[in-house]
Order: structure tokens, then sequence, then C-alpha cells
């Protein structure tokens, strides 16, 4: 009795798309952390159990712990090797289609009409290996994304410079003509191959060259190049050491240790000190983390939208498709003040997600200077859709009341908001809404009103008796919560309606998610350099 059919919206038919392996090095690389994680718990049972181990006889515990070391190791590499074996991936036109799962078998695919961000990923024992992590984020919910762990960098490379031509609209090149095996036309994709559950051929492991048996399917060559990029701007090491040192986290690190260490020395008791232990450890952590994820930060535009390159131990190539960013966030601390130093993320859906995510995948900058604030955002919004951006800009960075034409908070703000009412403000241009906040810790939001998710109107008891409400704009899941605080509630019901009104033509008025079907609108057309500071990012387009 044949079996089910599969149906196309979950898998590719057989034979129309070519299924792969990983690298047969991926176990290596994934089974290092089963070591680790054991080598981690027994150190910690072992320190916790001394009078075990010197009343055993010598050198017998540490045989037993070795055991216990190579047993569970070989389980973890074994259980990693197998993982391999079950794990297959294929590209069609519509999606990445990815099977796995030892015992329970699971398979996914991730539409490239729904493609958010295509990150390559290369930890420091897969560059060992010369291998990289493709990571595909799309729009949906927890899980959505795609991982490929791990594959030959070149062709990572290569498969992302397809996967972002196929997100982009464009079509593979045809055959020039049918194989000996008679391969379909639409088999032909980076690698080769064929599916590996047709008849006819095996499967293709990824980093082989294709198999020159008579019969076989010769690799195919790559159908799409790389698009060309231009580096917009970098962020120098000793502007990113520097930045950190002058952290809130950094400064209260060292307040808090010092106090310890003067507190131990009149107290003379030690266990204050060892009590900081873990507290330090934290500190130095988040440094690292900061040091390691903002390292070599360089961001470049291309065809395929907005590539960043940031990492030290962890190098992470993300390309950010144009229109995939939600909403953009400009911050500064009170250390920062003098050195005019900001720092810009962003929301991009599907980011926020996943298990993996972390805070330097929305970051758009780590410590950027007024220029390059200026320049991160025309990346993200080319027309800001006001006559004078620099100026703009200025006003919604340092700008107090009604600067650069913002509509501030009331004066009876004050009672709720003594502090920051006079920074608190919104502006609505032709193409975003635009709101500052935050007397010491200052910051500003860009939403584009096309990427607006939804809006609402906040407005608590004393909110009532001042006559003010709060407006929020809810953007998807990430670091960017735009709002604005304390409006006069007339202003803040006015700015409802009409943002609904505006967010509903924009998303009409908004190009298909394929991008190169079309002609660019003259508000997308990306300038040759990078905007001066003084020049607006529409008047250099091309």
């Amino acid at each position: 009795m044949p079996g089910p059919v599969r149906p196309a919206a979950v898998a590719p038919a057989p034979g129309s798309a070519a299924w792969h392996r990983m690298h047969p090095v991926t176990p290596v690389v994934r089974g290092w952390k089963v070591l680790a994680a054991v080598v981690a718990v027994l150190g910690y049972q072992v320190a916790d159990n001394l009078t075990w181990m010197n009343g055993m006889a010598p050198g017998r515990a540490w045989l037993v712990v070795l055991g216990v070391v190579v047993a569970v190791t070989a389980v973890g590499f074994g259980w990693a090797l197998l993982a391999w074996r079950m794990t297959r991936y294929a590209v069609t036109d519509d999606a990445v289609h990815l099977r796995s799962g030892v015992l329970f078998r699971q398979q996914r695919q991730a539409r490239l009409d729904r493609l958010q961000a295509v990150d390559v990923v290369r930890p420091l024992l897969a560059q060992m290996f010369a291998l990289s992590e493709l990571r595909l984020e799309v729009a949906g919910g927890s899980g959505s994304g795609v991982s490929l762990a791990f594959l030959p960098e070149r062709e990572a490379d290569a498969l992302r410079a397809q996967l972002l031509a196929l997100a982009a609209g464009l079509h593979r090149p045809a055959p020039p003509g049918p194989s000996s095996s008679g391969a379909a036309p639409d088999a032909v994709m980076v690698g080769g191959g064929r599916d590996a559950d047709g008849p006819g051929t095996g499967e293709h492991h990824a980093g082989e060259p294709g198999a020159g048996a008579p019969g076989s399917v010769p690799s195919a060559p790559e159908p799409f190049a790389t698009a060309p990029e231009q580096q917009v701007y970098e962020v120098p090491m000793g502007r990113l050491v520097g930045s950190i040192a002058l952290s809130a986290a950094t400064f209260w690190a060292v307040v808090g240790v010092v106090v310890v260490v003067v507190v131990t020395v009149a107290t003379h008791e030690p266990g204050a000190l060892v009590a900081t232990l873990p507290m330090l450890f934290g500190a130095v952590s988040a440094v690292w983390a900061r040091v390691n994820g903002g390292a070599f930060f360089r961001a470049a535009t291309s065809p395929d939208g907005i590539r960043l390159r940031h990492g030290l131990t962890e190098a992470r190539a993300q390309t950010v498709p144009p229109g995939r960013v939600q909403a953009v966030r400009v911050s500064q601390g009170p250390l920062w003040r003098a050195t005019d130093w900001w720092r810009v993320q962003m929301n991009v859906a599907g980011y926020g997600h996943e298990e993996h995510a972390t805070e330097r995948e929305s970051v758009l900058d780590p410590v950027a200077t007024r220029d390059q604030v200026r320049t991160a955002l025309w990346l993200v919004l080319p027309d800001l859709g006001v006559p004078d951006p620099a100026a703009t800009i200025d006003a919604a960075l340092t700008g107090t009341l009604t600067d650069g034409g913002f509509t501030p908070a009331p004066r009876r703000a004050a009672w709720v908001d003594p502090v920051g009412w006079r920074r608190r403000g919104v502006l609505v241009t032709d193409r975003a809404l635009i709101a500052r906040s935050g007397r010491w810790w200052r910051e500003v939001v860009v939403v584009p009103h096309e990427r607006t998710q939804s809006l609402a109107l906040e407005q608590g008891p004393v909110q009532r008796v001042l006559r003010v409400a709060s407006f929020h704009l809810h953007s998807t899941p990430g670091p960017v919560a735009p709002s604005v605080a304390h409006l006069d509630e007339q202003v803040a019901a006015m700015l409802l309606r009409e943002q609904s009104v505006r967010a509903r033509a924009a998303r009409a008025a908004a190009g298909p998610e394929r991008w190169m079907t079309r002609q660019r609108a003259p508000h997308e057309t990306r300038p040759a350099a990078a905007p001066s500071p003084t020049q607006p990012a529409d008047e250099g387009a091309s």
C-alpha cells in the first residue's frame, strides 16, 4: 500500500530539490559542549567532596572521574554523530527545508518571502575548521527560524547570497540542458545533487565535491554571485573599550568592589570580599560580552540590505534585507555625554523570538559618534521625510520642548516627571514617527509608519487629574519599545487617530516583500556614499 503523499507546502517534491547534510566535522564542533559541561559539573562536585576524594586509594578517585568524563563524552559525541546523520536541508525557490531529530523527527521550513535576516556565525572552534553556521530569521513566533550548522565558510557565504537573491524575487537560471540522469531543470542549486530520498543518486555532504561517476549529477555552478557592498562606518577598538569603561555597569561594579574592600579592611572580615566574587565574575562576563560582540564592528550597504560584521571569538556577519528593521533606538548615558557617544539598536522581526537571540544581534552601532548616528538612521530610513534631516536628528538627540518642531509634553506633566518632562516630545514626519525622552539617559526612537504594529493610549489616575496620557506604539519583540509619556490627552488622542491612518496608508503604498521584483521608489534609492553630517540623505540619491 503506498505511503501518504507529502504536501508541497510541507516539503519539496521528490526530485525538485537537492537534500544535503551538514559538514562531516559538525559532530566534533557540537560535541565539545558536552565535554565542557561534564568537566564543569564534575569540577563542582569534586570541589564539594574533597574529603571523599582524599579517603579513596591514591589515584583511584581520579581514575573514576576520568572514566566518567570519557564515558559521558563518548555518549555525547555519539549522539551528535547520530543527530548529524539524521539532519538534512534543501533549498527551493520558495523556502528552506530542514529535517532533523533522532527520536522525534521534525521537518521545518523557512519561507523566503518572510525572510527577515540572514546571519553567518563563526564560533571559535568552528573557525578552526573553517566552518560557519547559517541562521535564517523569519517573521513568526518562537522557533520560526532555521539554523544550518555547520557548513564550509565558502558554501555558507554562497548559500546566503542565493537565499537573499531568491528572497528578493530573483529566479535561478535554468541549466543549459538536461543531465545524463534526467534531472529536472529546477534541481539546480548550490552544491548540485538530487533528493536523497529519490532514485538514482546518493546524498551530498556539504563541502564534498560532486561525484564523478557516470550517470551522476555534477555540481552546478553558482547561480547567484554575492552582491557588492560599500562600507559606511566602522567602530575603532579604542572607542569601544573606552565606551565600556564609561558605561554604567562598569561604574557600579567598581563602586561595589571599592565599598566591599573598604568594609573588609575596616571589619577585618574576609568573608565579605569572598561574597563579592560572584558579582565580580558577573561584571567581568558582561564587559567581555560587550567587547566580544562589538569588536571590529563594521556596517555596509548592498542591494541585499544592511550588512553588519562584528565579533572577536565568535565572528558574525548579519544581513538585514531592505525594510526589515521595524524600529530604531538611539540612547546615551550620562557618562557618554562629554564624548557625545550614542548606542544604536533596532528591532528586527524574528530576532526577539529565538532562543539563541542575544542583545548584540539587535545592535546597529555599539558606540556611535553624532555623524554615525545620522548614517545609521539613513541605513534604515533613507528619507526621513523632513527638509533638513541633520537638524531634525540633532533636535531629537539633544533638544527640548519645541526644538525641531517637536510637540512637547505640557508644563503640568512636571508633577509626574519633574526632571525629564522638557525632553519628552513627538514629531510626525511624512515617513516616520520620532519620539524623544530622557534628561539624564537620553533616548530617541524612530518608527517608519509602515512598521507600526498597533497603537494604544494609557492614562493612570494621576494622569487623568493632570489631563495627560501616554501614547504607545507597539513593535515586534526587541530592545526598542516606542512610547511617548505624559502628552496632553487631546494631543495623544489625535495622535492615535492620525497615526492609525498614516500607518494604514503607508502599508498600502509599501512594495512587495520581494524587493527586487519592482523598481525602487525615489525615497528608497540609496546614495552612492553615506550622507555627510550636513547633507540630507535624499540629496545624494543616485
